[in-house]
């Protein structure tokens, strides 16, 4: 099939059956923004860190003197990479049992962590002076992952204060790193506010539309990532871009996706990404959460950070597939190109999980319903991890596979597991087996009237969460 540049012919673009069956990504914020690594959030260090007032401002000033002295473009010899194993992380990614995984390639900062033809200002030329996407790919497809890149540089244009004269932003020797100058005569009313500023022009989606070309022409991802920015850039150049990555995987015979947050594309020709976020209810379409493997939503390394439990995550993956999701975890190496012990303990502790009960997840489809049980989600969609809801064992969320269908009790049981709505279409005499994954112990099991009752192993198979799996037969 040959994609034309129109939402009428890109919606005709299919979700990869990799896709529907991989469950599980993880994906790396590691740039500049690594080195001052100051939160929250990270990788917006070179955004607040010439705003006047904010935390970053106030600690840049504080360790590294004035922006006006020290600015953004200062932090790139400091990110030396001198540790930077790709092997390693593959390694790492592939054990934690994600089915995709790779790199940011480029963030809001506008620096290329690849070796780019199109900006000086990239990984390969300066900093670690190594092509880190082009390494990434080769280990990460080794171990039979996909891969993906996760694109930002829409919000390049917006990112830095160009009418800012006393900083190196409004220089135009650094407009390929910071952007091309605009506002300069008349700055916006509210920084904060990017609709106040000047509208991307010709040139900047030129470039934008050529850096994608060359990150899909040399590296040849499986999966492209966007993050909210794209919605700034005008529709002709997002439609262009569309066709030209949808027709190379024809012409390679190989199955691509892209992603993008909120509803910045039409319906049907991508796939939409939930910041932060989770559903409450079942949907009828793939979608995916984006979140980080620390509790401060760093995304990038912070020195000060603290984790989510395991627990926490793989709950998260756990209620995401039972509703037609996935988890795209992401970890923050720090400045040498190290991940984090506490990120390789969680990532370590989530694939062990994964070892017993990946067959609860990859590969599997929601049930009639996603699950039931006493805790509530009080908020859906993006921004709502809802940390404050606590669940247990008397939680659950199905999954179907073939002829099984899998009870996950977010938690290890040590009573009677009460289903009174998951098998509600299931007749006692389609039932053949019931077993808790991980566990060689014989269950017990009990369908009355109105509930399904399962007697957990004496020996609980793993921590965090128990998977019971239920084989059918056809009764007639």
């Amino acid at each position: 099939m040959i994609y034309k540049p129109f939402w009428n012919s890109l919606n005709k673009h299919n979700v990869p059956a990799w896709f529907k069956d991989a469950k599980f990504g993880i994906y790396t914020h590691w740039g500049i923004y690594s080195v001052p690594a100051k939160g929250p959030n990270g990788s917006w260090y070179p955004y607040h860190m010439y705003q006047k007032g904010t935390g970053q401002y106030a600690y840049h000033t504080k360790t590294y003197g004035r922006p006006s002295g020290f600015g953004y473009k200062d932090f790139i010899p400091m990110l030396t990479g001198k540790k930077f194993d790709p092997d390693e992380w593959a390694r790492l990614f592939k054990k934690a049992g994600a089915e995709f995984a790779g790199p940011v390639g480029m963030h809001h900062d506008g620096f290329a962590m690849w070796d780019s033809r199109i900006t000086k200002w990239n990984a390969a030329n300066m900093g670690p002076k190594r092509d880190i996407v082009g390494c990434l790919e080769k280990s990460i497809r080794k171990t039979g992952m996909k891969f993906m890149v996760a694109m930002h540089h829409a919000e390049n244009w917006y990112f830095f204060p160009h009418w800012e004269k006393s900083f190196d932003t409004s220089d135009p020797r650094y407009t390929g790193l910071y952007g091309d100058l605009h506002n300069t005569g008349k700055p916006p009313k509210k920084i904060n506010d990017w609709n106040l500023q000047e509208k991307p022009n010709r040139k900047f989606h030129d470039k934008w539309l050529n850096i994608l070309k060359e990150v899909t022409d040399n590296y040849k991802p499986d999966m492209l990532w966007f993050d909210f920015g794209i919605r700034h850039i005008n529709d002709f150049f997002r439609r262009k871009y569309f066709a030209y990555y949808y027709n190379m995987a024809e012409k390679l015979k190989r199955e691509v996706i892209v992603t993008y947050k909120y509803h910045d594309i039409p319906p049907n020709s991508a796939v939409n990404d939930i910041e932060l976020g989770r559903l409450n209810e079942i949907a009828y379409h793939h979608w995916l959460t984006d979140t980080t493997v620390d509790d401060g939503q760093g995304w990038g390394y912070l020195k000060d950070a603290k984790y989510k439990e395991p627990s926490t995550l793989i709950h998260y993956l756990a209620d995401n597939v039972s509703k037609n999701g996935r988890l795209l975890l992401n970890i923050g190496p720090n400045p040498d190109g190290e991940i984090p012990l506490e990120a390789k303990n969680i990532l370590l502790e989530i694939g062990k999980w994964l070892e017993i009960n990946g067959e609860a997840i990859y590969g599997t489809n929601p049930w009639t319903e996603y699950g039931e049980g006493p805790a509530k989600m009080l908020k859906t969609g993006p921004f709502c991890e809802d940390k404050d809801v606590k669940y247990s064992a008397k939680d659950l969320r199905f999954t179907v596979k073939d002829n099984a269908l899998y009870v996950i009790c977010l938690g290890c049981p040590k009573e009677k597991i009460i289903i009174t709505k998951g098998l509600k279409w299931v007749s006692k005499d389609e039932i053949k087996t019931v077993r808790a994954l991980g566990s060689k112990e014989k269950l017990s099991w009990k369908m009355g009237r109105d509930c399904f009752l399962i007697e957990p192993p004496r020996i609980k198979p793993c921590e965090h969460a128990n998977v019971f799996k239920i084989e059918r037969k056809c009764p007639f």
